[in-house]
Order: structure tokens, then sequence, then C-alpha cells
């Protein structure tokens, strides 16, 4: 029988999921819970890792969204700044006290682009990427009109397929124009290589970054003839963030997983064949699931479905425990397979999304966890800041 008792104990009210305190079987469910210790060790294993090889770490927000794990991330790990991708997740993360922000991104649209050039009234510098000619007269005016610097990188297309240019003609001429510009700051490249980071084999991801070296490398060279230096060469991700930093060309990493590390990233394999959560990283980031229902006997029925998680990447998966699987999912149910039937309504399950970026960003809160213990409870503050 249930000790009736407890309730008054735990009632959370209807706007949170937990408060400090309490027991970790106590939260509502389903929330996203950051195991703390494991955070911190990724966040300054990442920081010392930075450092020591004479690189700056600007991370990744669009990650996390949260200004409380952004500020770990630089107080703690030393990041030098921030990136985000869009205009309205700069504006929360300005207000929020972050001081050096890049959109790693373009931004076109006349509204975005003053919201933008309004960013360093908040106390941050902006930077944003470039890819066109025709958006520099646009940010020239916006920043002239608020009487704000905006700075600018050079986004080259190292093989993503998105964004950027993809000659080094093209990357001089438009670094001109942007140095010549009233009100705008040439500050260097963006150089992402987003298609590769999940390749499985470290071989196969050093092949990719090899051909965006080889670009980088000739765009710097190009631009030092003409007399543009680069202050930032940015790029690099959780799959190849060592890559980068060999290259002599990069200074800036632009990690974001490393500091959660979800399912997907973590099944790909170091140099040495080993999975990267098992070596590199450690899993900081589940979402907290409740079994709900076991009226069949080789399956357990939680709360967690696809309203709280995004599967682009693949199924959770159930963290510490090879008994059970989660093999499918619904709006608001998750299956977890449980043949021996070791589950029990109430239980809770730690699952490690597949993708955390977008599953971040379904939910309003972080469980922060130390011990068994909820310590601290922190906003998704720029959760559905998607324009």
């Amino acid at each position: 029988m249930k000790d009736l008792n407890r309730l008054d104990t735990l009632d959370v009210g209807y706007d949170v999921p937990a408060l400090p305190g309490m027991d970790e079987a106590d939260i509502q469910t389903p929330c996203l819970v950051l195991d703390l210790d494991a955070l911190e060790r990724n966040i300054r294993k990442m920081g010392d890792y930075a450092r020591a090889h004479g690189m700056r770490h600007r991370v990744h927000g669009k990650m996390h969204k949260s200004v409380d794990v952004a500020r770990l991330q630089i107080e703690m790990g030393g990041a030098c700044g921030l990136c985000c991708q869009k205009v309205s997740e700069a504006e929360v993360f300005a207000r929020g006290g972050i001081r050096d922000i890049l959109i790693s991104n373009q931004v076109r649209d006349l509204v975005k682009i003053d919201r933008l050039a309004r960013l360093p009234l908040l106390g941050a510098r902006t930077i944003v990427c470039v890819d066109d000619l025709d958006n520099i007269p646009d940010l020239s005016a916006a920043a002239k009109r608020h009487g704000t610097v905006i700075e600018c990188l050079v986004e080259i297309d190292c093989g993503a397929g998105r964004c950027g240019v993809t000659t080094t003609r093209d990357v001089v001429e438009i670094a001109r124009a942007i140095n010549a510009a009233p009100a705008l700051t040439f500050a260097g490249l963006q150089a992402y290589q987003g298609a590769m980071q999940h390749l499985d084999l470290y071989e196969d991801r050093k092949a990719k970054i090899d051909i965006a070296v080889g670009m980088v490398r000739e765009a710097v060279e190009a631009l030092k003839a003409e007399g543009l230096d680069c202050a930032i060469v940015g790029g690099g991700g959780t799959g190849s963030y060592q890559f980068e930093t060999a290259s002599g060309v990069y200074n800036e990493l632009q990690c974001g997983s490393y500091a959660f590390m979800d399912a997907d990233y973590g099944r790909i394999l170091d140099r040495n064949g080993v999975r990267i959560d098992r070596g590199e990283w450690e899993n900081a980031l589940f979402i907290l699931a409740g079994v709900m229902s076991h009226a069949k006997p080789d399956k357990a029925i939680v709360d967690a479905g696809l309203k709280a998680q995004s599967v682009d990447s693949g199924l959770p998966v159930v963290h510490g425990r090879d008994d059970v699987a989660y093999v499918k999912c619904s709006d608001e149910h998750g299956v977890v397979s449980d043949p021996e039937g070791r589950l029990k309504v109430g239980d809770k399950l730690r699952l490690v999304p597949g993708h955390c970026d977008p599953t971040c960003n379904l939910h309003d809160w972080y469980v922060g966890l130390r011990g068994g213990k909820v310590e601290a409870l922190w906003p998704v503050s720029a959760r559905g800041k998607a324009y």
C-alpha cells in the first residue's frame, strides 16, 4: 500500500517536475535529468583538452539551449564563448549574461538582421556567418542604424552540403566586401563539416576532414595574401574535434554534444575502435521515464514517447541495463521489452536519447542530480527559439 502521508512532501506544483532535495525516485516523469558529476567531468575534460592544445572552445548552445549549462561551460570549462543557430537563441543567451556569441548560421530576413544588430547593445560580442555578397549591405545598414558592430565569418561549405561557398575565390570576394563595409568587421572563417560527425569509423571521419582542412588552408593563405588575417577559424564537433586541432589551421572548436552525450554520438568509434561513450565521454543527459503499465507479461509501458524525445537518430537506450530494451514508441507511450518481467509499475528508467539537441528542445526543465538527490532545477532557457 502506498504511503499517502508522503504526498504532502512530494507536491512539486504544476509547472516543475522536481524540487531541490527531492529523491530521484520521486521526480515527475517524463523529464530531462542531468547527472551533474558526469556533466562537470565532461566539461572539465574538454576544457583541459582545448587549453593543452592551444585551442579556443566556443561551446554550441543549440545543443542544450540553457543559460545555466552555458555558464558552467564558460566558468568551469574555460570556453571563450558560445555558438547558436538562431537570432532568438542568441537573444536569450545575451540576456542571460553570455558575452561572446557566434550565430553559426546565415541571417537574411531584414527583421532578424535588425535584431541581430541590437545584440551588442545587450553587452554581447556579436558574430555571424555570411555566404552571399547580397547579405553584406543589409548587415552593414542595420549595424550603422543602431551604432553597433557586427563581426562576420565567411562560411565555407567543406562537405556538409548546406550553407557556405565552395571556392576560395568566393571566400576572398566576400571577405573583401565585409572588410570594406561600414560597421562590419571581417573576423575569419566558419568551416564546420557536419556531415561526417556521425560516421562510425575514425578513419572515415579523418578522410572527410582532410578534405575540409585542405579547403580551409587554401582559403586562409589566399586571404593572407590579400592582407586579411583570420582571427577565428572555427569548426570541429564532438566527432571530429581532434582532427581540427591537429590541422594547424583551425583555432576554435565548436563542440556541443560532448557535454551530454547521446546514443547516436556514443556509437562512433575512436582511433582504437572504442565507442566514445565508453572512453572519451560519459552519458550525462537522460530522459527519466516511469513505468505506467505492465499488463503484458513480457513488456512494460513507460510514459516517454514521441512527445518526450526525438527519434530521428534512433530510439533511446536504457542506461545501465541489458535485461530490458526500449523497442517502440507512439505519441505518449514507450514500449520496453521485459522478457523476464523484471520491471513493475512505478519503476523509473534512465533513457539515453538518440539525439540530444531536438530532445532538449521538447522540455521546459533540466533536473540536476547528484548522489540520487535533486540539486538543481534549470530552465531550458531557449526552448522553442527557432526563428
